[in-house]
């Protein structure tokens, strides 16, 4: 199992209206061309940022800016506004109708809901514990290092 790469797609997009948002504008052309994919995706991806609190995005002309402080916004925030964990909430769905009549089947909810529970408890909370601006520091630095060579 993956997590999609919305979560990424979205940090990516944040990270660079971070970095370059200062100096010019941010369109969704240009988001896209550094992730890598069609523009449609980052302007859904700016969508559900903006629908989260987490950017604001000048209509018509374009651009988009952050709308909280990098160290505001944390890894969980932006999962949260980008991935679609359904109405269940939950990172791990489940097959629905697991065999009564088989003794693994009839427990193997009993067995693992509250691991499962506990395992994306413990994602989400380290999650909340990085910030945006430890990201878009470490880029930075990545991105010094390299000019300097």
């Amino acid at each position: 199992m993956q997590i999609s790469s919305r979560f990424t797609i979205g940090t990516h997009v944040l990270v660079m209206i971070a970095l370059k948002g200062d100096c010019t504008k941010v369109t969704s052309d240009m988001i896209a061309e550094s992730v890598g994919v069609n523009p449609v995706i980052i302007r859904k991806t700016l969508s559900q940022l903006k629908k989260a609190g987490l950017i604001h995005v000048a209509r018509g002309t374009g651009g988009a800016e952050l709308a909280k402080a990098a160290d505001e916004i944390s890894l969980l925030d932006i999962y949260q506004a980008v991935e679609c964990l359904g109405s269940t909430g939950q990172l791990f769905g489940f097959h629905e109708k697991p065999n009564p009549n088989c003794p693994i089947g009839h427990n193997i909810h009993h067995v693992l809901d509250g691991k499962l529970e506990d395992i994306q408890t413990a994602m989400e909370k380290e999650m909340a514990q990085t910030s945006l601006k430890e990201v878009v520091e470490d880029a930075q630095k990545r991105m010094d290092l390299e000019s300097v060579s």
